[in-house]
């Protein structure tokens, strides 16, 4: 594949045989991002667990200390109180069977996280076909089914990002923006792997963290020393 000048410049910053450590790779990673837009800063991490098995699942959600640097649209689920509390809590859209029509007959996804109160999980649930795929099915453990919508809300757009594995037991995160600089994106960073440290099943042996890389939206990888999160040695089995 033939890549742009810029991309061959950025690649030249980073010896694709090293390891390097969260702080050096970030610090790089900022700097390959050349693009005439803000570029997003993206981690991928990939497991020593089988998504295969209900015991090795890895998922959750965590409040990013300086946010993604993303607008964050939310449609809340819910009727009454609740109903109020989301709307007086910002949210860009709040309803009920309306909103479950409009994305059956319309498509309509405009829309970046999904919030549901309980009691409206007998609505949503008819959208699972829809929104699971994409990743917007509202969840207990990502902080997205709740009766406390306005939390919700605030953690959402204050910059929640929810992570899972995928089939090939990899986890894809957005971390920021490159114009945040080396210190925001690795406050970030560790944040998120200290997150996933802690979810680690119990089920899980070996080692936990097998590979880790960095990279901006079109700038080149780096792939992290998965041994240590913020220099911390996290896989002292």
């Amino acid at each position: 594949m033939k890549h742009g000048k810029k991309y061959v410049e950025s690649e030249k910053l980073i010896d694709t045989n090293k390891l390097y450590e969260s702080d050096e790779a970030i610090d790089i990673c900022c700097k390959t991002a050349k693009a005439k837009f803000d570029e997003t800063v993206e981690v991928h991490i990939r497991l020593g667990v089988d998504a295969r098995h209900a015991d090795q699942q890895v998922r959750g959600a965590v409040v990013l200390p300086n946010g993604t640097g993303r607008v964050v649209r939310t449609l809340v689920f819910a009727k009454g109180d609740n109903a109020k509390a989301a709307e007086a809590a910002g949210a860009d859209y709040v309803g009920a069977e309306d909103y479950m029509e409009k994305i059956q007959k319309e498509n309509w996804m405009d829309f970046d996280v999904v919030i549901a109160t309980p009691d409206m999980m007998s609505v949503v649930g008819r959208l699972g076909k829809i929104l699971g795929p994409r990743g917007l099915m509202p969840n207990p453990k990502a902080g997205t089914v709740t009766p406390d919508v306005t939390r919700a809300i605030n953690d959402a757009k204050a910059g929640k990002i929810e992570y899972r594995l995928d089939k090939t037991n990899i986890i894809h995160c957005v971390i920021g923006k490159a114009s945040f600089g080396p210190k925001k994106v690795q406050e970030n960073f560790d944040t998120l792997l200290n997150a996933i440290v802690k979810a680690k099943p119990a089920a899980t042996k070996g080692q936990y963290i097998r590979s880790c890389a960095i990279a901006t939206t079109m700038g080149p990888g780096l792939h992290i020393n998965p041994a240590k999160v913020g220099g911390q040695v996290v896989d002292a089995d």
